[in-house]
């Protein structure tokens, strides 16, 4: 037991191994794979921007970024329809969507400095904008994603699908950036207190601008992907992605408040929040019941992982 209060994350996992065991046993084990594979799928895209608001939400109470589905939405339609389809301008495309998310990621924390805004509302101001800006790109088109890029996001290796492929190696990546590199121990650190943090020698405002814009830029990698997997960018494309993007980083065993964050616990938790919606699709509740059953199974997975059906208190 010490060893899993040392790793809360395990409980994304268990929950995650209990609602697929569930799900299987109602379907006579037929759905195994196609499950599996969904999962890990669409899972994969919960894990990019989960990724980036972890990081986010490490910096401290009140970090938060909720311009995260305007961001997905912005890329996908700017990055597909400067593409058109041509198979030589992927590279180019991934360059535009990651040009936007080094914009939008600059100007949410120039409203948090600058301006002194709250991070929340200094974000959702920006989404309101960014959305906008998406939706006078995008004109009511629906551009068809390059057939190079539609079938390496639609397609797996062994098995394994592409885009999940792609989000172990970045949730590694970023593994490394938080416990291994100084970087990892600067947001750590502001994250347990600022204050002390500047007088330990932090460049704070630095390191806060640098992981805004890593949000910004994996919420954007995130859209150019998913459009291109989905077969064009729909204006409504990231919306799930709003509270999805933080239930997974207190699902899987990030301290809300900052300071500690477990990147493992976050492919866990994008696991279990698809399959948890597949289980209650799979016993043909409705959409009002599904949403509220979801909710409280939410809640019941992060109050053990947090001890207080253990101790009582």
């Amino acid at each position: 037991m010490s060893f899993v209060a040392r790793k809360p994350w395990i409980w994304s996992y268990a929950a995650t191994l209990i609602v697929w065991i569930i799900t299987i046993l109602f379907t006579g084990g037929t759905s195994a794979g196609g499950l599996s594979q969904a999962a890990f799928t669409f899972a994969a895209f919960s894990v990019l921007v989960g990724i980036g608001q972890m990081f986010v939400i490490t910096l401290g109470p009140g970090n938060v970024d909720l311009s995260v589905p305007a961001t997905m939405t912005l890329a996908g339609t700017l990055s597909l329809k400067y593409m058109d389809g041509g198979e030589g301008l992927v590279l180019a495309g991934l360059g535009i969507a990651i040009l936007v998310g080094l914009a939008i990621g600059a100007l949410n924390y120039a409203l948090i400095k600058l301006l002194r805004i709250p991070p929340i509302i200094a974000t959702l101001s920006m989404s309101f904008i960014v959305q906008s800006t998406a939706i006078w790109s995008n004109r009511g088109l629906r551009i068809k994603p390059p057939e190079s890029i539609a079938t390496f996001t639609t397609s797996d290796l062994f098995g394994v699908p592409n885009i999940a492929i792609l989000s172990i190696v970045l949730a590694a990546a970023a593994w490394f950036l938080l416990e291994k590199s100084i970087y990892g121990r600067w947001i750590s650190a502001i994250g347990q207190s600022q204050f002390a943090a500047r007088m330990a020698g932090i460049p704070v405002d630095g390191t806060r601008f640098v992981t805004y814009v890593l949000c910004a830029v994996l919420a954007a990698i995130c859209g150019f992907l998913f459009a291109s997997f989905s077969g064009g960018a729909a204006l409504n494309m990231g919306a799930e992605y709003l509270l999805t993007s933080i239930a997974v980083v207190v699902i899987g065993g990030s301290a809300v408040a900052g300071g500690n964050s477990n990147v493992p616990g976050i492919w866990g938790a994008s696991l279990f929040m698809f399959l948890v919606v597949s289980m209650l699709n799979t016993y043909g509740f409705g959409a009002g019941v599904r949403l509220i059953l979801t909710g409280l199974i939410i809640i019941a997975v992060i109050l053990v992982a947090s001890g207080k059906f253990r101790t009582g208190r």
